[in-house]
């Protein structure tokens, strides 16, 4: 269980602050949800504690993590699978994991593609929806800003 004042990661969202633990009644069913703040402080979002780690939230990597996914980063990426439909769908599915290292993949395997031939808009969205995540976790367990954790693994 989580607690207030704790900051955690969402699948497809990236970090998020704990605001509070809230009780509501959603279609006569009472439940306690965390309520979540994402960076910026301009996106808000409820995760029914009960659900909470199945739908991927997680506590932050520590430091030592940090340094893994700075150095799998840097490693070689796959390309994906040719079919741009497969491989968006691939790619979502870890997206939505919430695991550093898959969204790392979804990273490495759209940079390499952007290299090659460029991506569809909707791919290069995922890209940038995926580094935000990958990038906002490691500057915050850094406490460096994301440009600078950004010039890492470029």
């Amino acid at each position: 269980m989580f607690t207030v004042g704790e900051l955690v990661c969402y699948p497809m969202h990236g970090v998020g602050k704990v605001e509070e633990i809230v009780r509501q009644t959603v279609l006569g069913v009472t439940s306690d949800y965390y309520s979540l703040r994402f960076s910026g402080g301009k996106m808000t979002a409820l995760v029914p504690v009960n659900t909470a780690e199945r739908v991927g939230l997680r506590p932050l990597i520590d430091r030592k993590e940090c340094d893994a996914v700075l150095e799998y980063l840097k490693k070689p990426g796959d390309r994906g699978n040719d079919n741009w439909n497969q491989r968006y769908r691939d790619n979502m599915e870890k997206m939505r994991s919430g695991s550093i290292y898959e969204v790392s993949d979804v990273v490495k395997c759209l940079k390499l593609r952007e290299s090659e031939r460029g991506l569809s808009a909707g791919e290069r969205k995922m890209l940038a929806t995926a580094k935000l995540i990958v990038l906002g976790e490691l500057a915050t367990v850094l406490n460096v800003d994301q440009s600078s954790v950004e010039e890492k693994i470029s």
